[in-house]
């Protein structure tokens, strides 16, 4: 089974990021251990996350994908993945690669408000947590999440894993 908290990772391609993106997408507003209890599932439905794969998803693939058994049936969520796919193939090619797209802003803020924009699904937290899962340079979680209404524990459970291991991304 896949972990609940998740680990910080170095991207080895689109896959990779496309992976973390639609983590990010279904698990907010759930409980972080049903999506990690499925992922798998998520897995076999989005085509192990080959973001030019699923970009080509069309609304047989959008049912299909709906009626895997442990996906959630929310068929925004569903359809804003298959986007999110082919924004990101789309960003890659206008950028000469993913990674130089996310090192051209010249701060986080820039960064997120792009990203938010580009991005569905993809509100502070799950700009937030995209960049910290890929290795890509946030603003410290204990400054940043004052910023976001509510209690966040899962958050806080992988920036203290991700410290621990020495593997935070977090900047000053």
């Amino acid at each position: 089974m896949t972990a609940v908290i998740p680990e910080v990772l170095t991207p080895c391609g689109l896959s990779d990021y496309f992976e973390v993106m639609t983590r990010a997408v279904f698990q907010a507003g759930v409980s972080w251990r049903q999506i990690a209890e499925h992922w798998d599932a998520y897995r076999d439905a989005f085509a192990s996350f080959d973001p030019v794969r699923v970009a080509a998803y069309d609304d047989l693939d959008v049912e299909r994908v709906l009626a895997t058994p442990g996906i959630l049936r929310m068929s925004r969520k569903v359809r804003a993945t298959i986007a999110n796919a082919g924004t990101l193939v789309a960003t890659d090619r206008e950028h000469g690669g993913f990674e130089r797209y996310l090192r051209s802003f010249d701060s986080y803020a820039a960064l997120a408000a792009d990203f938010k924009k580009r991005f569905g699904f993809m509100g502070d937290m799950n700009v937030w947590y995209f960049l910290f899962r890929t290795s890509h340079p946030v603003p410290r979680f204990e400054a940043w999440v004052r910023t976001i209404p509510g209690d966040h524990p899962r958050m806080r459970e992988m920036v203290d894993l991700a410290r621990a291991a020495g593997r935070s991304p977090e900047r000053e």
